[in-house]
């Protein structure tokens, strides 16, 4: 048949499937990295269209002049006239306590542990 030896042919035809399997591996590994691309950018979509819906509910909130008074008076501290306004600080708040300085802050641990057996004072 075409007089080619039975180990020609084979070569012939390993020649042909890798040649055939390269002309399709390309084209399907774009197809594959494609579809990945196009999943990831469909979430993002989704995604997007979520936080879009969300701040046009907090625009229309907004619109409101009794919530734009609200939002003054918790997040500002504004007052109408004639309220008097208060400030309760809490005894525990970090803000308010004062700092005690510790003595032994910026010495050695070996000096003071020498003024501790001496029984100097801090």
């Amino acid at each position: 048949m075409l007089g080619l030896s039975s180990t020609r042919r084979a070569a012939v035809l390993a020649l042909v499937v890798c040649a055939l399997a390269l002309t399709v591996a390309v084209p399907l590994r774009n197809f594959l990295g494609q579809r990945q691309e196009l999943a990831r950018l469909q979430a993002e979509q989704r995604r997007l269209t979520i936080l879009v819906n969300q701040l046009t509910q907090e625009r229309d909130r907004l619109r409101d002049p009794a919530e734009i008074a609200e939002e003054a008076r918790t997040r500002l501290g504004y007052v109408r006239s004639g309220e008097i306004p208060f400030v309760v600080q809490l005894p525990n708040d970090p803000t308010t306590m004062r700092r005690v300085e510790d003595p032994t802050a910026g010495r050695p641990w070996f000096e003071t542990l020498w003024r501790d057996v001496k029984g100097v004072p801090r």
